[in-house]
């Protein structure tokens, strides 16, 4: 859910009249990347957000033209409780080795089938129709590792200044939403151009 989705059509007139003089914002406060060789892209997202399940295709579609030197970062973002649950859903997911075909299964049971997600209980069941044992998904929604991965998706939320999601973050000094960028399409548009700028600035 995108907490300044009814925000989204101020912004496209606001950016219609220049009042945007760029789809981004430069971050006061620039962030370490995992790897400095690269140019991370970080997306923030959250399952139970409409405008990111909507744009999970074009993202697919995105990374795959990208070059060698930009490396994807999906972060879950975190702003409560509530987020917190369907945060360390993903984190149990990537330890449990499940891929891209399960991560889209669960947006299309939120978003699609009209699934109740948001408890331990309902994602268990969830996970155990693709395979995964209900005692091994509690071992991982448990473990130390995803309480960490949690906490500091938490940490890099509020280190980000985020405000909603979809919102990604480029080489840890750019964000772009839909706020900023306009439209969907202004945010590929505002991520393709940031990523030339700092592939052409590593050169």
């Amino acid at each position: 859910m995108r907490i300044r989705s009814l925000i989204w059509p101020l912004a496209l007139l606001l950016t219609a009249l220049g009042a945007n003089a760029a789809p981004w914002v430069e971050l006061a406060k620039p962030q370490p990347t995992q790897d400095p060789a690269k140019i991370e892209v970080i997306e923030f997202f959250w399952y139970g957000c409409p405008h990111c399940y909507y744009a999970e295709p074009a993202v697919a579609e995105w990374r795959k033209r990208q070059p060698a030197e930009v490396q994807f970062v999906r972060v879950p973002a975190i702003f409560n409780t509530n987020w917190a649950v369907l945060g360390r859903a993903y984190y149990a997911m990537q330890q449990l080795g499940l891929g891209e075909d399960v991560h889209r299964a669960l947006f299309e049971a939120i978003h699609t089938d009209r699934k109740n997600l948001n408890d331990e209980t309902s994602l268990t069941e969830f996970f155990a129709t693709h395979g995964v044992p209900r005692e091994k998904f509690a071992d991982a929604y448990h473990s130390f590792g995803v309480d960490s991965q949690t906490g500091r998706a938490n940490q890099m939320t509020r280190a980000y200044g985020l405000e909603g999601v979809p919102t990604f973050i480029v080489n840890g000094k750019f964000r772009v939403d839909g706020t900023s960028a306009g439209s969907e399409a202004g945010m590929f548009e505002a991520l393709d151009q940031l990523v030339a700028q700092e592939l052409k600035t590593a050169k």
